[in-house]
């Protein structure tokens, strides 16, 4: 049971480093995976070689990277500032409107930019002071942004998403443009306990709608904003080409497999990456030297990104060396559990470590190790892909909570402890029992 051994180690370091030590994920997981090669025996350094060279020239590693610079290419370019603007005009002005634009804007830009703490900041610095205004408690407000940030893990196509399917444990048992469909529908009833949750709290506070001074007409939001809307209509094409008739279509007139050679992961975050740009070419830079500028100022997004992708895969690679997948597997099928208590014990496993890493960092950690434990049990793979998905969402709904949480709470100036209990009861139970019922095959996908 080397491998089992192997992922205790790797775990211990990441969260040691993380909480303790309160140093970066992407330390962490450097850390985790060097951990993790003593036990791969002699060939350790090849091992790592192997993993190392393979994790950094994955494709997934491109796309993960492709979607953090849009987001922030989107931000400075106005572009979410817009489309927070029309949604606003469209509902800020009925009760709890405020908390309704919250919500409904974080999923919005969770199909987009999936960075948890990036959509925390972006609707919480808009949001949280009208919602304030509007009488909702500011403990309130950051536990409803920090719990709405999830969903940038439950739409495609977060880094998440990116280091399951690239994963050497579930890759062979999953083809991402199968996860697509499902993963949005399992999103979908994110969405709809998100917008329970909204109304229990605009309930519960008695909100006032927001003062007319505060947004915009409809007409002038639409007419700034409409274009923003062309983000997920642009996200359809590459969907269209690769899933459905067109596919036929196209595989007939080329002679081709067109769902295999037009790559999803790569043409999503290109045709994305071009819509922002024209949507916010006006704000942004014109010369050379200001586009170096902007570059040099995404720097830190991608060295905390890229380093935490780039080792999760690594170290992904060297659990699998060790045999941890069919070790785990075996153990937990060796259990003779039934699936929905194999499913329970699965999602609080994951939910457990997500509370102190990153949804990427602990899909990489036990994620894969899921989806493997839950495929061997009989459950389809894209199934459990999103119920597991689905569990590591509650980054920041599970104390010590994540930066989606302390994001929030910083624009709220309230202390993170007042946040817990709420986000225990509104967030990371319910999502586990939305995971539970997806394994089982309750809420359909």
């Amino acid at each position: 049971m080397i491998g089992i051994w192997a992922l205790g180690a790797y775990l211990a370091v990441i969260l040691l480093w993380t909480t303790a030590i309160k140093r970066s994920v992407g330390e962490a997981m450097i850390l985790g995976f060097l951990v993790v090669l003593p036990f791969t025996g002699a060939a350790a350094a090849q091992v790592g070689w192997s993993a190392l060279s393979s994790a950094a020239t994955d494709e997934i590693v491109y796309a993960t990277m492709a979607f953090v610079f849009m987001g922030y290419l989107l931000d400075k370019g106005g572009v979410l500032d817009r489309l927070i603007d029309l949604l606003n005009s469209l509902i800020g002005g009925v009760k709890g409107g405020p908390a309704w634009v919250s919500t409904v804007a974080s999923a919005g830009l969770g199909g987009v930019v999936h960075n948890q703490a990036a959509i925390a900041a972006t609707v919480g610095s808009v949001t949280i002071p009208w919602m304030e205004k509007s009488k909702l408690d500011k403990p309130a407000a950051a536990t409803l942004v920090a719990g709405n940030a999830g969903m940038g893990i439950t739409f495609p196509f977060s880094a998440s998403m990116f280091v399951l399917v690239g994963s050497a444990t579930v890759g062979p048992l999953l083809n991402i443009n199968a996860l697509v469909l499902p993963l949005l529908f399992g999103g979908l009833w994110c969405f709809l306990h998100r917008l329970i949750v909204t109304w229990m709290l605009i309930r519960k506070s008695g909100m006032a709608p927001l003062d007319a001074a505060h947004r915009l007409s409809v007409r002038t939001a639409f007419g700034q904003g409409w274009a923003t809307l062309l983000l997920f209509v642009v996200v359809a094409i590459p969907l269209a080409i690769t899933s459905g008739f067109l596919t036929s279509a196209l595989s007939d007139w080329t002679g081709g497999d067109v769902s295999k050679s037009v790559s999803v992961i790569v043409w999503i975050p290109v045709v994305l990456l071009i819509t922002g740009a024209l949507l916010g070419r006006k704000q942004l830079p014109r010369t050379g030297r200001d586009w170096g500028t902007l570059l040099q100022g995404s720097a830190p997004r991608f060295g905390i990104v890229g380093v935490t992708v780039l080792f999760a895969f690594a170290g992904a690679n060297a659990l699998a060396a060790t045999g941890l997948p069919k070790q785990m597997t075996a153990l937990l099928n060796g259990l003779n559990l039934p699936l929905w208590l194999l499913a329970i014990l699965i999602g609080l496993i994951v939910i457990a470590v997500a509370a102190p890493l990153s949804a990427t960092a602990t899909m990489a950690a036990v994620g894969t190790v899921g989806v493997a434990a839950l495929v061997a049990a009989g459950v389809p793979a894209t199934t459990a892909a999103v119920a597991v998905l689905i569990f590591s969402s509650c980054e920041a709904a599970v104390p010590p909570g994540g930066a989606p949480l302390y994001v929030a709470c910083g624009i709220a100036d309230v202390n993170p402890i007042k946040t817990f209990a709420r986000l225990l009861t509104h967030y990371a139970l319910p999502l586990l029992v939305i995971g539970v019922l997806i394994i089982l095959g309750i809420l359909p996908i």
